[in-house]
């Protein structure tokens, strides 16, 4: 996945957006390390920045969560 990828989000059907940057940060995944965050044990993931049309701004997401369009 790279910057002017267009990408859909693994768990909705909606229209693609446009990534418009790259960056790391943590995610704290609750189901798998449990309810006490403790930020030292996780390391930062990849995540895009994504412009979607029904948004108002764009979000970051864990690239895990995306998956590149081939249109």
């Amino acid at each position: 996945m790279k910057v002017g990828d267009l990408v859909r989000h693994k768990k909705a059907n909606g229209e693609p957006g446009l990534v418009v940057e790259m960056t790391q940060k943590k995610v704290w995944r609750s189901h798998i390390h449990g309810k006490k965050v403790n930020w030292d044990k996780i390391d930062p993931e990849p995540h895009a920045v994504v412009l979607w049309s029904h948004n108002d701004g764009a979000l970051q997401v864990p690239i895990h969560d995306l998956e590149v369009v081939n249109d």
